[in-house]
């Protein structure tokens, strides 16, 4: 089923539509594999996106924001996957209809318990995002779960690609970025 197909909690559709679509227009950041288009989304199992449901692409307001989240998944491996090599990119992106979530407490009012926001429940997160794209919302403004950042999430199967233009990127010294994070995840 696709999310286009998904059934949506009514109340759920309401609340979002009481959202008044935001303008963004302004440089973010992406850290991908080495040797992929950095301004194409996946479809992989995320906050935001169900697997093999919702195509997204994951960018951050602030290097740190962008590395800080893909840090964290790479942390949570049992041995640092030292051969992963990785850029990151900034992005110039300019889209209006974006639906503004940054705010905690307008997500404690959809249903996120914001206690555990960083936490890998994803199922209420990914049902926003799933609303948000039937209602027809170029992505999402959402807080960054693992930086004192924001994050933009764009549904890459519904804008227009010129809406996003490639300025630069540099490869992820990951080493030195574990040396200034010493705080990772533990294992347990």
């Amino acid at each position: 089923m696709s999310s286009g197909d998904r059934v949506h909690d009514y109340e759920l559709l309401d609340r979002l539509e009481a959202i008044e679509g935001t303008e963004v227009s302004s440089r973010f950041f992406r850290v991908y594999r080495s040797g992929r288009d950095p301004t194409k989304g996946y479809a992989s199992n995320g906050r935001w996106s169900k697997a093999n449901e919702l195509e997204v692409l994951y960018t951050a307001a602030t290097r740190e924001g962008a590395l800080a989240e893909i840090g964290y998944r790479l942390s949570l491996e049992p041995i640092w996957p030292s051969r992963l090599i990785h850029e990151i990119a900034e992005l110039s992106i300019q889209l209006d209809n974006i639906c503004d979530l940054t705010d905690f407490g307008e997500l404690e009012n959809l249903g996120v318990d914001i206690r555990r926001y960083e936490a890998h429940d994803y199922d209420v997160t990914q049902s926003i995002a799933a609303a948000a794209r039937f209602l027809e919302f170029n992505g999402l403004l959402v807080p960054n779960a693992r930086n004192h950042s924001t994050n933009l999430v764009l549904f890459t199967e519904i804008i227009d690609s010129s809406s996003i233009d490639f300025i630069s990127a540099e490869g992820v010294e990951w080493n030195a970025w574990r040396s200034k994070n010493p705080r990772l995840p533990s294992r347990d």
